[in-house]
């Protein structure tokens, strides 16, 4: 009687199974994406001139900026480096080729679309909020673009956070999933903490990066998955 039941379990239900085309990629993806945005929201409402996280942005810098020394700094613009546009494109546009002469389209289209997106998302929110990045007496690094969110980690949170995803997608292991996740995570605060190092950023500016880059990568990973799921479903 149960199996009987189950075989006639009502279409608009099917969908939500393990298997369906939104399952648990909707559930879980849409839950990461509405806490990133509420997390971006708060860190955008609180930080800036003359709000709760300003001191803590100003402390921060300050003391990274008291204590940089020639060995740091250089430590500082390599590991920036693996979060600048050059090496993000570069790496992007190579993961997508591997992805693409091993057939796997639709990983590739992610990985296209995510950074591609990421970075038009980035550059609008600049635009949107207009907010000043440190001012040093002297600086290690002089930028003249908007600070919020980071471009930096904000762009290493979804190219990284890629990668993790499509090991751990490979990993036959749970423990190889999570020491891919966890070093995409590494990966990332490492670059965030260097760019505030060089006072390239607040605090907040890498923070409210790092909520906008998730929230972005779990809704163009999650979105085109089940579009996929949908595809392959009508096909059969």
């Amino acid at each position: 009687m149960n199996q009987q039941r189950g075989k006639r379990m009502p279409g608009w239900r099917a969908h939500f199974v393990p298997d369906g085309w939104l399952g648990l990629h909707f559930i879980v993806g849409f839950l990461v994406v509405f806490i990133a945005c509420v997390a971006f929201a708060e860190i955008a409402h609180r930080s800036g001139a003359h709000r709760p996280f300003a001191l803590v942005d100003q402390t921060v810098v300050a003391w990274f900026h008291q204590h940089a020394t020639p060995p740091l700094t250089r430590a500082a613009l390599l590991v920036s480096f693996f979060g600048s546009v050059r090496w993000l494109s570069a790496a992007s546009l190579i993961t997508a080729a591997i992805l693409w002469r091993n057939r796997m389209w639709n990983r590739m289209m992610v990985v296209l679309l995510a950074m591609a997106g990421g970075s038009l998302l980035n550059i609008a929110l600049k635009h949107a909020f207009h907010r000043q990045r440190p001012v040093l007496e002297n600086p290690l690094v002089t930028l003249s673009s908007f600070g919020f969110p980071s471009g930096h980690t904000m762009g290493a949170t979804i190219f990284y956070g890629l990668i993790a995803l499509l090991v751990a997608e490979r990993a036959a292991r749970w423990s190889l999933r999570g020491l891919a996740i966890t070093a995409a995570l590494f990966i990332t605060i490492l670059i965030a903490t260097s760019r505030v190092y060089l006072g390239a950023h607040y605090v907040s500016d890498v923070a409210g990066a790092f909520a906008a880059g998730l929230g972005w990568l779990a809704f163009s990973y999650s979105g085109l998955e089940m579009l996929r799921r949908r595809r392959a479903r009508n096909a059969r």
